[in-house]
């Protein structure tokens, strides 16, 4: 599979890193969500690695050492790998935890996030499997809030829910969800967004019931940059999986048009100078 060919690890700062890396270019940083993994980005990573450097974390969410606020430690770790492998102009997408950790990235980082993209991104508001886990040993509970996230059920495979299952009631794993729930829902991000300029691209499944399509017109009334907003019919909360097409091409379309209007912009500079 393309995610094992050349999965890596590295130690740096005491931080132990691992992650899938494609291609050659402009970096694509991929970040997965809170019950995600690298595979949510198995289409994502196959398309873009034709023109880009593609890059995916295996983000530590299940890490309990964190001796700081949970999205803080993963921020530390974003910007670990991102100084590894020597990152700049980076396009950050994010896909629900992921979003709400490519906000605070950018938020400290500026200088390094050239485009921002949020998919299902929480921050706001979100309607997750919630901060406690009832019924942890209950696989049909968990399979009925495992379909919950997604709109195409094909999408639901019974190893995506094995996997959910037997996190959930791993007990070191149920812990690092627990942390990194409470920590997503007491960190609101809204009085902060209007700080980020970086050029923003909204990503939004139409029938996302986690975090609602309204969410997604929250995030671009609330961002201070450009922001361009794309909503993916007939899907849920995890349009790369749901509708990878889809979401590629319009990605991929945005990150042309952009980089095409910059060069244009930084032409006219060069006359004017």
């Amino acid at each position: 599979m393309i995610l094992e060919n050349t999965f890596k690890t590295a130690q740096v700062d005491n931080i132990h890193l691992e992650y899938s890396e494609h291609g050659q270019g402009q970096p694509v940083l991929l970040l997965h969500g809170l019950l995600g993994n690298l595979s949510n980005w198995t289409e994502t990573i196959a398309y873009f690695a034709q023109n880009y450097r593609v890059i995916a974390p295996r983000l530590p969410i299940y890490d309990i050492s964190f001796r700081k606020d949970v999205l803080n430690g993963l921020a530390d770790y974003v910007h670990a790998l991102v100084k590894h492998l020597r990152l700049q102009d980076i396009v950050l997408v994010g896909n629900s935890l992921g979003g709400h950790l490519a906000i605070l990235y950018t938020l400290a980082h500026p200088d390094r996030v050239k485009h921002l993209v949020l998919t299902g991104s929480s921050g706001l508001f979100e309607s997750n499997l919630g901060v406690s886990y009832p019924k942890r040993g209950n696989f049909d509970y968990i399979s009925e809030k495992v379909r919950y996230t997604f709109y195409n059920q094909n999408v639901v495979s019974s190893q995506l829910i094995d996997d959910v299952y037997a996190a959930v009631n791993d007990l070191r794993k149920s812990i690092g969800i627990l942390k990194a729930a409470k920590a997503a829902n007491r960190h609101h991000v809204g009085k902060d967004l209007g700080k980020i300029t970086t050029p923003t691209l909204l990503i939004w499944g139409k029938q996302d019931k986690v975090t609602p399509v309204g969410v997604a017109y929250q995030f671009l009334e609330a961002l201070g940059g450009k922001i361009e907003l794309h909503i993916i019919d007939h899907c849920g909360h995890a349009p790369m999986m749901e509708q990878p097409d889809e979401f590629n091409r319009i990605l991929s379309q945005y990150l042309i048009r952009t980089n095409e209007e910059t060069s244009a912009e930084n032409q006219d500079q060069r006359q004017i100078a």
